[in-house]
């Protein structure tokens, strides 16, 4: 079992930053496929970002790439996601997930940390 809790979230005007963090605990998230989702106001849950237990890789949504770098510490055993150039429409509250590695689904999702970007 793996427990995921994210902090760093907070209101921040537009072109502005946070930086977002996903503590886990439980198990160890080196062997782990982690990612960040997002969910706006009356919208569907959307994807934002993904990185692979081997970590050679990255995923972003057409939406966030080049603004947002998502990275993980395993020493810390903790996710970030860098959040830069916010624009009003990235409010939403950002779920940390993490999967077994290689599978289509994530089966560990944080509480969420709300995201609020002022224009």
């Amino acid at each position: 079992q793996v427990q995921l809790v994210e902090s760093g979230g907070g209101l921040v005007q537009a072109g502005g930053s946070l930086r977002l963090s996903c503590a886990a605990s439980g198990r160890t998230l080196s062997t782990y496929d982690v990612g960040w989702f997002r969910q706006a106001p009356g919208k569907e849950r959307e994807f934002v970002s993904a990185l692979p237990w081997k970590g050679t890789s990255t995923i972003y949504s057409d939406s966030v790439k080049g603004r947002f770098t998502i990275s993980r510490d395993n020493a810390k055993n903790t996710v970030h996601l860098q959040m830069n150039s916010l624009k009003p429409e990235d409010t939403a509250v950002y779920y940390c997930v993490a999967g077994r590695a290689g599978s289509p689904t994530y089966d560990y999702w944080g509480q969420g940390t709300q995201v609020t970007v002022s224009s």
